[in-house]
């Protein structure tokens, strides 16, 4: 327990500071609060008041200096602690003004009250009041009204467009633009931001608030400094009404100063929601882009010095000045064209010299091509609502399969038809369709004998019958018992098909190496087993071979054992001993594969083959150079497919789907390799496959008939 407590700054909940700094600030927050109460000398007084005038102008200069509004996001904290401290000064001084009277002798106060006031007598004391009043005008009217206001506004905005955002990041994510870390920071920008301006809407009030206590004060201080400099200290009406009015407005311009200086830098920060640089910079930059302007402006001062009674030598030097500033803008900007037009030039020239073309154009693994109608589906500004589904599609692909498929690269193709859709695997397309917005796809899920008006189609991920139809009929639709289905999910569901069926070639080698190399790390001594039995391109072909038939490799551990269990049998027995490995990976996943075929009671309807025509399958095995293929003759792989087709019509009418076919170890891959072709939703299941609590139903027996 000694160990952990050393280790971190809090145990049991109990938090314990963590350095100097958080010491001091939690002291300096506590006495804030504590001057409300306790009172203090008027020289600590007249330093605390100074730090509060300087605390202000900080504030305004980091605002200013900082390129984005989240860079200070301590700023709503730090209005609510300046507001309190500034209210704990103003009780502070109204206790010594009022206590003290004329005696009282706060330097910070005096200064101010003889700056503003001077010695005009009855004049100067209405001139500064109404300097006084000004002031706070300024701050109520102006600049607080306005910053709540665009404080309110910019929250409002920033939470209603807080998901799009995290759509957009997940966008480019998807699209491979930014790494998963980034996609992270952004998404923690976002939420930062919206935090932000969510406490700056709250924290905006904390100024006018400071302000209207401040009136509050001032009148405090003049009415109850009157009452008591008259009743208890003795003094003369007048006397008493210069002094305390002088110290009310040097204690009022004191303590509203800094809150100006505050609120001028809340009003900045809320503005500058969209800035790319300080404040410095962003005036430099957006100031200098038109030099014309300038031009157009010492023009029109030019003319209006040209007016009798316009003071002409206060125009004319401006407009020299204005003119100066456009010759140096538009000579700069000319200047920095011709850089960049010999900077571009050059880099023409460089890769002129270094080859007109990579040798090697590389191929995307997977890409989704659109046509123009489509792109309304992956706009950010619409939701981009295909781009989260195909992120979510890899997801699910990753944990049903164990493959991680590598991001979807989704471009605009103008040789496409506009409402057209293709994916491509290494540049080849592997699947089409076609898409109509606005509108929804139905598809007969094979009971549905009512008719709806639509456009009739064939959906493009199952090849099953189906309807266009428009917003109205949908919910007819639905009641029917068609499946609706929407734009983006009919890309969605047929990007899914692509990947079930095309995953054996998303795996690559390097793909491979990728996956050894994490398994290494908490499984070393059976991947080193296992590679130092086989290379690496047979454990790739073991992975594809059972990829194709839709065997998901999640659970690598039971395949690279089974492979290394019967790499030195295999590679003595076949010249290709791929297609044995692959029969004893499936034995290793038996229960994973006999769980993909059973129904709730564990029971798998099932087909048999005829012992001599099996038999005859098996003979018909002929080793190659590339593995095991089956080579039965023309006239008996006829009657096999025939007889085949004929039984799982039978099975399919009893609503047994996918039709599984039951057979010894040695014929299975040569069963399903004769049917990929002309039955390639057929699932050939071992013997060996079966695990013991899985029930084994034979609903028929396949005959090839002379």
């Amino acid at each position: 327990m000694a160990d952990i407590r050393a280790a971190s700054p809090s145990v049991g909940g109990g938090a314990v500071p963590g350095n100097k700094n958080d010491i001091f600030v939690a002291g300096g927050v506590v006495a804030v609060v504590m001057m409300l109460i306790i009172p203090i000398p008027t020289p600590l007084l007249d330093v605390l008041m100074a730090f509060n005038l300087i605390l202000g102008l900080l504030i305004l200069l980091i605002v200013l200096y900082t390129r984005k509004a989240t860079d200070f996001s301590v700023f709503p904290t730090m209005l609510l602690v300046t507001t309190v401290f500034s209210l704990a000064l103003n009780v502070s001084s109204t206790r010594l003004i009022l206590t003290q009277g004329s005696a009282f002798n706060g330097r910070m106060i005096r200064a101010f009250s003889s700056f503003v006031v001077g010695s005009g007598g009855a004049q100067g004391l209405v001139v500064g009041f109404v300097i006084f009043i000004v002031i706070i005008a300024v701050q109520v009217v102006v600049i607080t009204k306005g910053s709540t206001r665009i404080a309110e506004v910019a929250a409002r905005f920033t939470l209603d467009k807080m998901p799009q955002k995290q759509m957009s990041v997940e966008a480019e994510f998807n699209s491979g633009a930014i790494n998963e870390e980034e996609m992270k920071k952004r998404k923690e920008e976002i939420e930062r931001e919206s935090s932000f301006y969510g406490a700056m809407d709250g924290a905006s009030k904390f100024i006018s608030g400071n302000v209207k206590i401040g009136i509050f004060i001032t009148v405090v201080n003049i009415v109850a400094g009157m009452i008591i400099g008259v009743a208890l200290h003795g003094e003369s009406f007048s006397q008493a009404l210069t002094t305390y009015i002088a110290f009310a407005i040097g204690d009022g311009l004191l303590s509203q100063f800094p809150a100006l200086l505050i609120s001028t830098a809340t009003g900045i920060i809320v503005t500058r929601s969209v800035a790319n640089g300080t404040f410095a910079e962003d005036i430099t930059d957006e100031f200098s882009r038109q030099p014309q302007i300038y031009w157009i402006g010492a023009a029109v001062l030019f003319i209006f010095a040209l007016i009798p009674g316009f003071p002409w030598y206060v125009l004319i030097p401006m407009a020299i000045l204005l003119a100066f500033f456009a010759f140096r803008l538009n000579r700069d900007k000319k200047r920095n064209e011709s850089a960049a037009r010999e900077r571009g030039n050059a880099g023409i020239e460089k890769k002129e010299e270094s080859g007109e073309l990579s040798p090697i154009v590389p191929l995307d693994p997977l890409s989704l091509e659109l046509g123009y109608a489509l792109i309304p589906l992956v706009d950010k500004d619409k939701g981009a609502e295909l781009l989260e589904r195909v992120q979510r599609l890899r997801r699910e692909s990753a944990l049903d399969l164990g493959l991680v498929i590598p991001r979807v690269r989704i471009i605009d193709n103008m040789a496409l038809d506009p409402s057209a859709y293709c994916f491509k695997i290494k540049g080849v397309e592997v699947g089409s369709g076609k898409i109509r917005m606005s509108y929804y796809l139905c598809i007969n899920p094979g009971g549905v004998k009512d008719d709806i008006p639509g456009e009739r189609t064939i959906d493009p991920a199952f090849g099953l019958s189906a309807i266009w139809v428009s917003e109205e009929y949908r919910d007819e639709a639905e009641r029917l018992g068609y499946t609706v289905v929407d734009p983006p999910s009919i890309i969605a569901t047929h990007l899914s098909e692509i990947i079930k069926h095309h995953a054996s070639e998303l795996l690559g080698r390097q793909e491979t190496q990728a996956i050894l190399d994490t398994l290494k790390k908490d499984y070393s001594a059976v991947v080193e087993e296992s590679t130092k039995a086989l290379s690496l391109g047979e454990i790739q072909k073991v992975l594809q071979g059972l990829l194709r038939e839709e065997v998901s490799i999640r659970n690598m551990v039971a395949i690279l054992e089974a492979c290394a269990d019967y790499a030195a049998a295999a590679k003595k027995a076949f010249e290709n001993p791929g297609s044995f490995l692959i029969e004893k990976a499936r034995q290793a996943l038996g229960r994973q594969i006999c769980l993909q075929y059973t129904d709730e009671d564990h029971n798998i309807h099932c087909l048999t083959i005829e012992h001599s025509l099996e038999q005859k399958i098996i003979d018909s095995a002929v080793q190659t150079s590339s593995g095991t293929i089956c080579a039965m003759e023309p006239a008996l792989y006829g009657r096999w497919i025939k007889a085949l087709t004929r039984s799982i019509a039978m099975i399919k009418e009893q609503g047994w789907i996918p039709p599984v076919i039951l057979c010894s170890e040695q014929a299975r891959y040569l069963v399903k390799q004769s049917t990929e072709r002309e039955i390639p939703e057929l699932v050939a299941l071992s013997v060996r496959e079966i695990v013991q609590d899985v029930n084994v139903i034979a609903v028929g027996e396949i005959r090839a008939e002379v």
